[in-house]
């Protein structure tokens, strides 16, 4: 905590007057520093933060609200202070809007121009030309070594199927990529700011997916978000697939059966 304070007062030019811990989940460090002449900021740390600054700047860019990205050095990210957060509960119509505004911003390829991870999951993102290609080699197969057999085969089994069940080349729209209720900041019925992204460009149902997974968004948000591409509810699990294998590989057997479920309903 002392080096982390030490580094945000050298990259914000000001003393650290004081601190409050804030939800960083189990991957990363998070805090908000209070300084000396009365502003704050929120730190920070681990070992991806020069990849999510270059994500989050990509967000903003594409005129939806994410923190701006104030410095960052190795190992730590300084973001702009978004202030107190009641959750997306009464803001969904303001999330749908802002992620199709999201969605709106179409990359040149599938994947990103740096890997990513979620802890030890690492996330591959090379580009790869057709998008169930790209679902299948980079989200998918990369999961098969790390989790039990059965489950392996399975996955692999749907991998190999994947040509006939996803679009060949919907638009490769700007995603958050972790995109769930815990990750989206609003106060007022507003939304404030897209957090802790892992973006990069591919299908918009892979974060109307995600978002689905450990969430219910209301008729609100998918009236604001506008028409779905027919056939969702049957590639929806697909999708859910790939956050449900990060989980079982990050949090242990517990996610078991969410894997199983989703490969179930995907097959």
């Amino acid at each position: 905590m002392r080096s982390l304070i030490e580094k945000a007062s050298a990259l914000t030019s000001t003393t650290i007057s004081g601190t409050e811990p804030l939800r960083g989940g189990s991957l990363s460090s998070v805090i908000r520093l209070l300084t000396s002449d009365g502003r704050s900021f929120v730190a920070k740390s681990g070992p991806m933060v020069k990849t999510e600054a270059q994500m989050l700047n990509a967000i903003r860019s594409a005129g939806a609200p994410a923190p701006q990205v104030v410095a960052v050095a190795s190992g730590i990210l300084i973001l702009e202070d978004l202030g107190p957060d009641d959750g997306p509960e009464n803001a969904w119509g303001s999330l749908g809007h802002e992620l199709k505004h999201l969605h709106a911003t179409k990359g040149p390829y599938f994947g990103w121009a740096e890997d990513h991870s979620f802890g030890k999951v690492n996330i591959p993102n090379e580009p790869v030309r057709s998008w169930p290609g790209f679902w299948a080699e980079r989200r998918l197969l990369p999961s098969c070594s790390e989790i039990p057999f059965d489950l392996a085969r399975k996955v692999e089994v749907l991998a190999n199927r994947i040509d006939d069940l996803l679009p060949e080349h919907p638009p490769a729209a700007l995603l958050h990529g972790d995109l769930w209720v815990g990750n989206v900041m609003a106060r007022d019925g507003r939304i404030t700011g897209l957090i802790d992204p892992s973006a990069y460009y591919g299908d918009a149902e892979v974060d109307l997916a995600m978002l689905s997974l450990f969430g219910s968004p209301d008729q609100k948000f998918w009236q604001a978000y506008g028409d779905i591409r027919p056939g969702f509810a049957e590639r929806r699990p697909i999708y859910q697939l790939w956050p449900a294998l990060v989980h079982l590989r990050l949090f242990g057997a517990g996610y078991r059966s969410l894997v199983e479920q989703c490969v179930s309903q995907a097959c």
